[in-house]
């Protein structure tokens, strides 16, 4: 099991691996250490965050965004320039061909878990479905947590 995340002293990203006897995570950059919580892994679960104190959690495809957005605008340009040129054909090979692309990555894809309030990725964890998916109520609570506190 490994944890992606920023480092809360010099936002340095960094990835260690943990399993249930880890008691800390520490900065290579700045030597930080953020002590983990009692209880927060049990065999390969996660129950709560390591880097921080939330428990909220939810799973996502353990997929690049930017790279499932470059796939979408590759597939509406190409087929308006197809449309364009007045190609049938080919306006349906690029909207078909991405999509078809989309659907391959998506069953080929893992799941990872992530924190909503500090943005941590956690991959290699068992029983991830227990968190739950996206849930935009629990993410936009943290959200204005976050804008209040800097203000």
């Amino acid at each position: 099991m490994n944890v992606t995340y920023a480092c809360p002293q010099c936002d340095a990203p960094l990835r260690q691996n943990f399993d249930e006897s880890t008691t800390e995570l520490t900065c290579p950059a700045c030597s930080q250490r953020v002590e983990t919580p009692p209880g927060a892994v049990e065999g390969n679960q996660v129950r709560r965050c390591l880097v921080c104190p939330s428990t909220d959690l939810y799973v996502r495809k353990d997929f690049p965004q930017r790279l499932g957005v470059a796939l979408v605008a590759v597939g509406i340009i190409g087929s308006s320039v197809a449309w364009f040129y007045g190609s049938l054909l080919w306006t349906w090979v690029f909207l078909f061909g991405t999509a078809l692309a989309d659907v391959v990555l998506y069953l080929l894809v893992g799941e990872a878990l992530m924190c909503y309030r500090c943005g941590a990725i956690y991959r290699g964890v068992a029983e991830m479905d227990s968190h739950g998916g996206f849930d935009l109520e629990t993410h936009e609570r943290y959200r204005q947590m976050a804008a209040r506190m800097k203000s």
